[in-house]
């Protein structure tokens, strides 16, 4: 079996007991996370949450070696349907140019 290498929180955010990412060979999993800032605040705002999420998944991709161009799923939980609109536009500006990795975007109560 491959060696496994675990990519932990960043120095000084508090987290859960987990691994943003962990590496199994050629294969990446990627924790998903909350819109939080560099002081481990969440904004009241969608975008500037959306915008929080985008730079957090960015820095684990960057220190496991790694692009949204590598990504090959992604899943999004919402907590309003209202947000799935401005959540597409702001998506395809963070992911894009297309092709985009293949996605699930879920409404849910609670995470």
């Amino acid at each position: 079996m491959a060696p496994i290498k675990h990519f932990a929180a960043p120095a000084g955010l508090t987290t859960p007991p987990l691994s943003f990412a962990t590496r199994v060979g050629d294969l990446l999993f990627v924790s998903g996370m909350p819109g939080f800032d560099a002081d481990g605040a969440i904004p009241d705002s969608f975008e500037a949450q959306f915008g929080f999420v985008v730079r957090n998944i960015k820095r684990v991709l960057d220190e496991a070696g790694a692009s949204f161009r590598d990504l090959v799923k992604v899943n999004v939980l919402l907590t309003r349907a209202s947000d799935v609109g401005p959540m597409n536009a702001l998506y395809a500006g963070a992911f894009g140019p297309p092709p985009y990795p293949a996605r699930t975007t879920c409404v849910v109560r609670r995470c």
